[in-house]
Parts: structure tokens; sequence; C-alpha cells
């Protein structure tokens, strides 16, 4: 899994964590973005951006067997946070994080399929080499 696919995994997996760093860390640092913050969003953007960069990136770059479940569990905590902002912060979660959120699901559905289409063709090749053998 250590082809082109991978590598724009890697990228993207980089870039949107990057994003998610800079946007917590404007709020942490005390610039008031113009509306209603709810507490917890900012340490969760600024976290789940930094173990993105520092560490699920590289898994995915390096086609580590462990990329997988890094970027499966990436994807799914923020499923998991947009589930919350959409049920128990509704009427208070402002449109600007609904929207961030919306992209990092949506970026993070791409890494996933170039990393699935990437792992197809690694396995097509090894059997084209004789790499694997079917029982």
């Amino acid at each position: 899994m250590k082809s082109i696919l991978t590598k724009i995994a890697a990228v993207l997996a980089l870039i949107i964590g990057a994003m998610a760093v800079f946007a917590g860390a404007q709020v942490l640092l005390g610039n008031d973005p113009g509306y209603y913050v709810i507490n917890w969003v900012p340490v969760y953007n600024y976290t789940a951006g930094i173990l993105t960069v520092f560490i699920t990136a590289i898994l995915i770059w390096r086609g580590s067997k462990l990329a997988w479940f890094a970027a499966i569990t990436t994807f799914s905590l923020h499923t998991l946070v947009m589930v919350i902002l959409q049920t128990a912060y509704r009427d208070v979660v402002a449109v600007d994080s609904i929207r961030a959120m919306t992209i990092r699901m949506i970026v993070w559905a791409i890494i996933l399929v170039l990393m699935s289409v990437q792992s197809r063709k690694d396995k097509k090749a090894q059997l084209n080499r004789g790499e694997i053998v079917k029982l």
C-alpha cells in the first residue's frame, strides 16, 4: 500500500489535520470567531488535528498495517462528533462548525476510498506476480 494513491491520501490527511490544528488553536488562543463556541469543540479539533498530522498521516504515508485502523478511527470520531453536534447541540452549534465537520468527513471518506483502491491494486499486482496463493 505504498503507491501514489496512498501518498495522495496521506497528503490529504496532513492538510485536513493541519487545518484542524489551525482552527482549534485560533479559538484556544482566544481569537473570537464571531459566533458561540461549544467549549469542547476547539479542544477536539486541535487534538484530532495533532493526532492526524503526527500519527495518522505518517502511518498512511508509510503504508503501515495500522494505517487502516487509524484512518477508520479518525473518520468514525468525526462522524460521532457530527452526530453529537446535530443532536445534543442542534440549537447552539455554529453553522461554521457543522460545515467544517462535514468537510472533514468528506475528505476522510475520500482518503478511505483512495486507500481501498490502492489496496486492491496492490493485491491484484501481488496475485499477478504469484505472491498470493489461493486456497
